[in-house]
């Protein structure tokens, strides 16, 4: 099982598509957040999401200073956010984030990054979502007003009827 770090914009984002449930239905990935991350942005309005397999986890102290000297350097995410490299950082594991400023800073530290896309992608190719329910997901999602990059999500949907899937 391959755990992924993720921020909050990726919940958000499954939230407004009503995929929370289906992804933590994926048997070859775990996921978990920061737990300062969780706590912040998350509990209020997502508390369900540890029942349903997230983990929280809570970094050492000297990752606080692995934030700051993050900070330094990229001055567009959020400590949050930040908290949430660092974590994927030293874990060895991807981070999943939507969010472009955090996505640049990851690939700077050498973090593989996904975003929304590559996961209803992979929710599609595993066969807990037909193309029909990933379509309406994205529907509910632009309409959420989420920030996804419309065109490439028009022409992953072309590409998956293109497959048959």
């Amino acid at each position: 099982m391959r755990l992924v770090v993720t921020d909050a914009n990726i919940i958000i984002d499954l939230a407004a598509g009503g995929l929370l449930e289906e992804v933590f239905r994926l048997v070859d990935f775990e996921f978990c957040v920061p737990d300062t991350l969780y706590v912040e942005e998350l509990a209020d309005q997502y508390g369900v999401l540890p029942a349903l397999g997230l983990k929280v986890i809570t970094q050492p102290a000297e990752d606080v200073d692995s934030v700051e000297q993050l900070r330094a350097r990229f001055r567009g995410p959020s400590t949050n956010d930040l908290f949430a490299l660092v974590l994927a950082r030293s874990l060895g594991c991807p981070l999943l984030s939507g969010d472009r400023l955090l996505r640049i800073a990851a690939e700077a530290e050498n973090v593989e990054v996904r975003g929304t896309l590559w996961l209803v992608d992979t929710l599609l190719r595993a066969g807990t979502v037909s193309v029909d329910r990933a379509t309406a997901a994205y529907e509910a999602m632009r309409q959420d007003g989420s920030r996804l990059p419309w065109d490439e999500v028009d022409i992953q949907i072309q590409r998956w009827q293109r497959e048959g899937l």
